[in-house]
């Protein structure tokens, strides 16, 4: 039973990946469709999203670590 989060989480991880490849490709495609700027716009855009969801969820990490250790729970793995 202690396999179960591993592999949820290896799931989770793929799913989320694939899903934001082809959201991130799609967009991409569409701007080809367009003018030289509005591809630099979609790219623009793109890491925009991408910079803004990696600090949101250092955020949330650490926000979460933080809250745990100041309410005294043990964070030691076994």
């Amino acid at each position: 039973m202690e396999w179960f989060p591993i592999l949820a989480f290896a799931f989770k991880f793929l799913v989320l990946g694939t899903g934001m490849f082809f959201a991130i490709k799609w967009h991409y495609d569409q701007g080809k469709k367009g003018k030289l700027t509005e591809r630099r716009a979609v790219l623009r855009t793109a890491v925009k999203v991408t910079v803004i969801f990696v600090i949101l969820a250092l955020i949330l990490v650490f926000g979460t670590y933080f809250l745990a250790t100041k309410l005294g729970m043990d964070l030691n793995l076994p």
